[in-house]
């Protein structure tokens, strides 16, 4: 097995008021009429509150195009990446120069050399580190650079794994564009970053801390599905591509593939206590909810981690982690279920134990 020892999320700026946001961004998106009403009632329709942007609200009208939405990607994005990165592994007791693999991913930019080589300097992680970038997983990457990370440790028990996520979604949308994908994602999606410290089980763990293990992964692609969920990339960027079908989607084939992931190490979903549930907007939050036959409290962080940032993408997981782990879930011995959901259609699930802040103290082999 693997441990996680600690988990940051970062948010930029101050939190902006949906409604504000909605009258900054839908005149940027349709004129005046239908379409520009229908961003606005979509944007406060969308279980969204407040979320946190990459820019000033002011700055928005003035991008010129992908190019200099990628500049602030890389600018902002390190800022954000070294914020968590720096917070996580204080949190762990682990140094920079302890980490021996560093995950990276993102969906909202690009950069070659990519984000991650920048935290080379800049955290003083060592020269030999292994990097491993990752683009294209969109919602389910932080879910399954958690299961990579896993997957990498139990075969190097002795070392500590970084697994970065940076998602700046507000700079993807695309000017101009009414139609009800774009106007859906310019209200739903929010900015953020998140780091986890994960270590193999000869690490020691930090003294007086609760931790958890990572005790199995499954991955799920539904051939046929690709026009669900992912980007169209365009002259002007990355347009989204969203379809109405994905939460039946997930109705039709989440539980069974739960209950697989639960089987093979003995486990029916009754034995599992914490679900850690993508943020992916409240039609796809439900459709979890109906799946899995959870109570509507399984799913109250993901909903106030929904309410108060937006879908961060692939960060969005680790912030509902986060805030599992705040609320000291699971307990030692317990179990919890971490499912994100991507382009593909993909879905990425981890099996999770509490462990005790104490080896041996109320918890089970």
């Amino acid at each position: 097995m693997s441990r996680v020892l600690a988990v940051a999320p970062v948010l930029p700026g101050p939190a902006h008021p949906q409604g504000r946001i909605a009258d900054v961004v839908a005149p940027l998106l349709a004129p005046p009429g239908p379409r520009r009403e229908l961003a606005r009632r979509l944007h406060l329709g969308s279980g969204v509150r407040t979320r946190h942007l990459a820019l000033p609200l002011d700055g928005y009208a003035g991008l010129a195009g992908f190019a200099e939405a990628n500049a602030h990607f890389a600018r902002v994005g390190t800022e954000l990446a070294q914020d968590a990165c720096r917070a996580a592994l204080g949190a762990a007791g682990v140094t920079p120069a302890d980490v021996d693999l560093v995950l990276f991913t993102t969906v909202t930019g690009l950069g070659a050399p990519s984000l991650d080589a920048a935290l080379v300097g800049h955290l003083g992680l060592r020269p030999d580190v292994r990097r491993m970038p990752s683009f294209g997983l969109g919602c389910a990457g932080g879910a399954a650079g958690l299961a990579h990370l896993h997957e990498y440790l139990v075969g190097h028990p002795d070392q500590v794994a970084l697994l970065v996520s940076v998602e700046l979604c507000s700079l993807t949308f695309q000017r101009d564009d009414g139609s009800t994908a774009n106007l859906v994602s310019s209200g739903l999606f929010g900015d953020g970053a998140s780091a986890v410290v994960v270590a193999g089980d000869a690490v020691p763990a930090p003294a007086g801390r609760p931790s958890l293990s990572v005790v199995g992964t499954r991955s799920r692609l539904y051939p046929g599905t690709a026009e669900h969920l992912g980007w169209e990339v365009r002259d002007t960027g990355f347009g989204i591509v969203l379809s109405a079908e994905l939460p039946q989607l997930l109705r039709a084939h989440l539980a069974g593939d739960v209950k697989d992931l639960l089987a093979a190490h003995g486990l029916e979903p009754a034995d599992v206590g914490t679900w850690v549930v993508h943020a992916g907007g409240p039609k796809i939050v439900d459709a979890v909810r109906d799946a899995l036959d959870l109570p509507e409290e399984a799913l109250v962080r993901t909903r106030a981690t929904l309410a108060a940032e937006g879908n961060l993408s692939s960060s969005s997981v680790l912030h509902v982690l986060a805030a599992t782990l705040d609320d000291g879930a699971p307990p030692p011995g317990g179990w919890a279920v971490l499912m994100a959901f991507g382009p593909g259609v993909g879905v990425e699930l981890v099996l999770l134990r509490g462990r005790a802040a104490h080896p041996g103290e109320g918890e089970a082999a």
